[in-house]
């Protein structure tokens, strides 16, 4: 007997059996999960905040993506470090089954950022970036990573997105995420890159820049006209927008904290967790299953910003998780039986 793998499933079995195989057999069911494949930036980071300031810290959007998204699937990682960066993460990364073996390792530094936020820790300022081996870091695939069904294309250069589709043999579902730079620096790289994917990930302000439209909800389907079936824009502490076939929508708020330490990573940790729960528990993806991708993806953003770093990420389990997606759901209904 087949059954698709629901919240329900993932809930019940623990997150190390989750990420650790491709089919789960229990008594009644029979789970097949699929990996993902994310591609983007690794780095080290030096983060300040009003109130402290860390350095040394593991960054870029494919650590986070990648770690988010292993709560859910395994993961195949694609990323270049320098000879400096730490072995320790390596051997985190195999402890929570994200497959390094397209993660080069060249001579020189690894790519370094450093950036200062401001007292409400919505507006940030890179203080220094050094791309170092970055700069020349071109994706060549592993010939097992070119058959993955999933695939994240976080937050690096359009052009650098399609290199890596251009290796995938007939991938089932492509996510990509972009930021202010590529549309304004590849305007055109980006244009050509949406129509290969199934969902764009963007925020607010990157979405009303590339559509010039003030409305979000123009700005969602206008984007969709551009090519992806599916668009995610993120609101921040306002939550998230998703636009589906037709007219589909929908509208879910974040997470309410009463502290948060460090909001870096928390849009690449949003869309590590979609894509994670769509390559964990579906074959063919529904709107119906995006919904519940966006709510698990504003989870885990919201456990990302507790703590510096991947910090919170790292100790996080899958109880806690299921937790908070129950919270969400109750927090989020407007209709309920009568005590």
């Amino acid at each position: 007997m087949e059954k698709r793998n629901d919240e329900a499933a993932s809930a019940y079995l623990p997150s190390f059996v989750i990420r650790a195989a491709f089919v789960i057999r229990h008594s009644s069911f029979v789970i097949l999960i699929m990996s993902v494949l994310v591609v983007g930036s690794i780095a080290i980071d030096t983060v300040k905040t009003p109130v402290e300031e860390h350095s040394d810290l593991l960054g870029g959007s494919a650590s986070y993506a990648a770690l988010a998204a292993s709560f859910f699937s395994p993961v195949r990682l694609v990323g270049v470090v320098g000879s400096d960066f730490p072995k320790s993460e390596f051997d985190f990364w195999r402890s929570r089954k994200i497959d390094t073996e397209g993660v080069q390792r060249v001579n020189g530094k690894t790519f370094r950022w450093s950036g200062e936020y401001s007292w409400d820790l919505n507006t940030r300022r890179t203080r220094s970036i050094d791309l170092n081996v970055f700069k020349e870091f071109k994706p060549e695939l592993p010939e097992t990573y070119r058959q993955t069904d999933f695939v994240l294309l976080a937050n690096i250069e359009p052009s650098l997105q399609a290199h890596v589709l251009e290796q995938m043999k007939r991938p089932r579902f492509v996510v990509a995420d972009t930021m202010d730079l590529w549309i304004e620096t590849a305007r055109s790289d980006l244009d050509e890159l949406l129509r290969r994917v199934e969902l764009l990930i963007l925020n607010d302000s990157e979405a009303r820049e590339m559509t010039k439209e003030t409305s979000l909800i123009k700005a969602g389907r206008r984007i969709q006209k551009m090519g992806p079936a599916h668009v995610a824009i993120k609101k921040g502490e306002h939550g998230a927008l998703l636009f589906g076939e037709g007219d589909r929508f929908f509208s879910c708020g974040a997470y309410p904290l009463e502290d948060i330490h460090d909001p870096t990573g928390a849009g690449d940790t949003f869309a590590g967790g979609m894509a994670g729960y769509l390559a964990g528990t579906v074959k063919k993806v529904h709107f119906n299953d995006l919904r519940k991708a966006m709510i698990y993806g504003s989870v885990l953003a919201s456990f990302c910003v507790e703590a510096f770093s991947l910090e919170r990420l790292r100790n996080l389990s899958l109880k806690e998780i299921t937790k908070r997606y129950e919270t969400f759901k109750l927090m989020s209904q407007f209709e309920v039986p009568p005590e």
